[in-house]
């Protein structure tokens, strides 16, 4: 895209300089540069996304969230559902003081109305489940008065893992591939099958639509395989956003990374938080594994099905005291 010009790009560099207040430099010129290019790459590595320096529709999406400040606009549960650095801070506020929002994920869905709705009934408000200036303004003054704890829905997620069975046998788990690893998607599977586990693999290869089927499922754990066709590593990604993370997600992405590289005898690509679509849009603990070459994946896919479902029985063992 370097020499590309016009007013997109002049829109991506306006909204680039209002995000990132230090660092690289941004012309605001139109002209698609070496300067923007590093822009959109510090502004990807900031928010978890893949480091490209393409502004794609996911960065793009990301780059008009990362915009929106509370107070800019009334916050509440439509379809599709808002999404934002407002609701993030909606969201981390209402948290802090303890009404469950569920994640801290900058989506304004039905857990985040719930929260809202509960906090306007606690302070005296109309219960309207609308964000405006009044519910914003008591939101703030009683913030004010905390010395910010634990986030309330930190201390629900890891209270739900606590009280997990610690074993995989008779939960569910979803397998996600979307193309080149149906073969390791369905040796995981027959492999947990053998030990007492529900597994579904889903297949679409829209990210947003594999993770609203998991959710449909309400299935305990996600695990996402993609292909990398050109790096012999193995790397794992977690959710993570700027207030919260997925602690089992962490967790699992970290026991992956252990047992697979060897497994397959590639570079070990660490495990890391990200805030891909499926990551952030799937309500269970989830990861994605990205794993290549294709050749050596598919060779060793009954490897490589022995290394994960050893991790996820690890995870599903793991203490959470």
């Amino acid at each position: 895209m370097v020499g590309d010009a016009g007013a997109a790009v002049a829109d991506v560099q306006r909204r680039l300089t209002t995000v990132l207040s230090r660092g690289v430099p941004i012309e605001t010129d139109g002209f698609f540069g070496d300067g923007t290019r590093a822009a959109i790459e510090a502004f990807q590595h900031l928010r978890g996304l893949r480091v490209d320096g393409v502004c794609g529709p996911q960065t793009w999406s990301a780059l008009v969230e990362a915009g929106f400040r509370i107070g800019d606009r009334f916050l509440y549960r439509r379809t599709p559902m808002l999404r934002g650095d407002d609701v993030a801070d909606l969201q981390q506020r209402l948290s802090t003081i303890g009404f469950d929002p569920g994640r801290v994920d900058g989506i304004f869905g039905d857990a985040t109305s719930r929260a809202l709705a509960e906090f306007q009934r606690n302070v005296g408000l109309p219960v309207d489940g609308i964000a405006g200036l009044a519910t914003l303004g008591e939101l703030i003054r009683l913030e004010s008065r905390h010395s910010e704890p634990e986030l309330i829905s930190s201390v629900r997620a890891r209270a739900e893992l606590r009280h997990a069975p610690a074993t995989l046998s008779g939960r569910h788990v979803a397998i996600g591939e979307s193309g080149g690893l149906g073969s390791v998607a369905g040796a995981l599977r027959r492999r947990l099958i053998s030990g007492g586990i529900q597994v579904t693999e889903l297949h679409h290869p829209d990210d947003s639509v594999q993770a609203s089927e998991a959710n449909e499922l309400s299935v305990d754990v996600f695990v996402g395989l993609r292909l990398n066709p050109t790096r012999p590593e193995c790397h794992t990604s977690f959710w993570a956003g700027t207030h919260d993370e997925s602690q089992g997600g962490r967790l699992l992405a970290e026991l992956i990374q252990q047992s697979v590289p060897g497994a397959l005898g590639i570079a070990d690509g660490g495990a890391r938080g990200m805030s891909l679509a499926l990551l952030r849009e799937t309500r269970m603990p989830s990861v994605l594994v990205e794993l290549g070459p294709a050749s050596l994946v598919v060779e060793r896919a009954a490897h490589l099905a022995v290394a994960l479902s050893a991790a996820l029985g690890k995870w599903a063992d793991a203490s959470w005291e």
